[in-house]
């Protein structure tokens, strides 16, 4: 079998799913070809894995072009129900439709690249306009295209996603929250070909959370956050939250680990907001080097806006970490509130300044004369929440066994001649995949 894999940058050191993915699926003898949309940005060496993808769309030669434009004319039947959407349908605006126009164009050069190497499937990480360019490559070359949704190329992003989910053999989707909202905003999606396919992390060795009880009074509560600087992230919110924890008296400080766009303006804020002391950006971690971060945080946060579910939750979980995250999208099936992590309103200042308060209290040192034990000891309610979210991230989101269900599923799906009982149910099908993961 041969499939070809569309990311939009390989290799990715924020997504090393994507990897970790094709890796898996050529291990059990599938021929993947991989391909970017862009070129890889700078990354530091043996940061990420050794993959290089073999086709990339940025900056074609001249004999492509030449190619994909024969190819739109050989077969302008199999583009035009796409074009008939892109000019005519929808209320997507001038921009989206020319953009649209453009991608179009790319899957025909998609496709004369893969020309020759036999690929029966292609499959596409990511709903952004990526997705696009596989579903045309895969119309003109005769072949099935499937996609993988994350969060926000399916909640903020979702143009022509309708197109996408008609015409894909399957979706993989990373959580039941997203899995729902697909089948509730396309009633006119088939259930059985909206799969629930989790991500996950290494969980390693067993973790032993801090003993909170030798924190002195005045030691600082250690704020940790990891993730891109980017809009949707809202690290901003963060920011004021900090001011306002400042302002009622916190002793702390908060750490926030990655590069975007937004880290001028993050700058600016901490600098007018007086936190200079207290919060610090503090540009990309390497991904080895964010366990001497979790170490040493009291709490790991997250206000973004729109996600999936984060890797980094995962992570900080994994190491018996308490997490406090809004609670939005698939991230409540990983964190479930005051069992494995801490949630709050999305959005509400006043019930995240609260909630952090509240977490930061269970850790300060208590009266040894007391009966009850240490809150961020081993029996205390925080080592509790520490072991319970370690156990969660087991059973629920362990890489090493969602990979092999991904890759178990994704075979199954594509495999030449495969074909389904006619008294098989693929809502059923669906329902016990969910089964088995739980």
């Amino acid at each position: 079998m041969t499939v070809a894999y569309l990311a939009n940058e390989l290799p990715c050191a924020v997504e090393p799913y994507v990897m970790e993915e094709i890796e898996e699926l050529r291990k059990r003898g599938v021929q993947v070809v991989a391909g970017s949309v862009r070129r890889r940005s700078q990354v530091r060496s043996g940061e990420i894995g050794e993959l290089d993808p073999r086709i990339v769309l940025q900056r074609l030669r001249p004999v492509v072009l030449a190619s994909a434009a024969l190819l739109c004319v050989r077969r302008w039947a199999r583009l035009a129900p796409l074009m008939k959407r892109i000019l005519v349908c929808g209320r997507e605006g001038l921009l989206q439709r020319v953009k649209a126009l453009a991608h179009t164009f790319l899957g025909a050069c998609y496709a004369a690249l893969l020309k020759g190497r036999r690929v029966e499937h292609i499959h596409v990480h990511h709903g952004y306009f990526g997705s696009w360019i596989a579903m045309t490559a895969a119309r003109l070359m005769g072949v099935e295209f499937s996609m993988t949704l994350h969060g926000s190329d399916l909640l903020l992003h979702g143009a022509y996603l309708n197109t996408k989910l008609a015409h894909c053999a399957f979706c993989v989707t990373i959580s039941e929250y997203n899995r729902n909202y697909i089948l509730r905003q396309y009633p006119g999606v088939d259930p059985g070909k909206v799969l629930v396919a989790r991500i996950g992390v290494d969980v390693g060795d067993e973790v032993h959370p801090p003993d909170l009880s030798e924190r002195r009074d005045g030691d600082s509560f250690n704020i940790l956050t990891v993730g891109r600087l980017h809009a949707v992230k809202d690290h901003a919110f963060l920011v004021r939250a900090c001011s306002e924890l400042a302002a009622r008296g916190l002793h702390f400080k908060c750490d926030i680990a990655g590069q975007g766009p937004e880290r001028k303006r993050l700058a600016r804020l901490i600098s007018r907001s007086g936190l200079s002391q207290k919060v610090q950006l503090l540009g990309h971690i390497a991904r080895e080097e964010t366990k001497a971060l979790y170490e040493r945080a009291d709490l790991m946060v997250m206000t973004s806006r729109s996600e999936g579910i984060p890797l980094v939750l995962m992570e900080a979980m994994a190491k018996g970490k308490i997490v406090l995250a809004p609670a939005i999208t698939g991230i409540p099936e990983l964190v479930v509130a005051g069992e494995t992590g801490f949630l709050y309103e999305p959005g509400s200042m006043c019930d995240f300044v609260e909630q952090v308060l509240w977490i930061q209290s269970l850790s300060r040192k208590v009266d040894r004369h007391c009966c009850s034990p240490p809150a961020g000891s081993a029996d205390g309610p925080l080592g509790r929440i520490g072991r319970a979210a370690r156990e969660q991230v087991r059973r629920k989101f362990n890489r090493r066994i969602n990979l092999e269900r991904f890759a178990e599923t994704f075979i199954e799906r594509v495999r030449p001649g495969s074909e389904r009982s006619a008294h098989e149910s693929p809502v059923l099908q669906q329902v016990q995949l969910s089964l088995q993961r739980d």
